[in-house]
């Protein structure tokens, strides 16, 4: 699993049929910095995740990839590599919150 905040969300007129009805999300993976780990800093890349929990715009959210997003209720049928699989409410790195 890994950290990430919503930063946006993909719209998709045309997918494969089990697709249809799924909320897709762009997502910018988080990391403790190296100088302050009670401070998360942001990757480069983004991820475009499958959310089944109602995450919105700016929320901290778990996700998982690979074969392990296809675990996730509801999603063993689809063609998807990546899911929010959790809404995240608080982080804590050496002791000290993080988020």
């Amino acid at each position: 699993m890994f950290l990430a905040r919503v930063i946006g969300s993909v719209v998709s007129t045309k997918k494969d049929e089990t697709m249809k009805g799924r909320k897709l999300l762009v997502l910018r993976p988080m990391f403790p910095d190296e100088a302050n780990p009670a401070q998360l800093k942001p990757g480069g890349s983004t991820v475009v995740a499958v959310d089944a929990l109602g995450a919105g715009m700016g929320d901290l959210v778990l996700f998982c990839q690979g074969s392990s997003a296809r675990m996730a209720a509801g999603m063993k049928a689809l063609p998807i590599d990546a899911a929010v699989v959790g809404l995240v409410d608080t982080v804590e790195v050496l002791g000290k919150r993080a988020a």
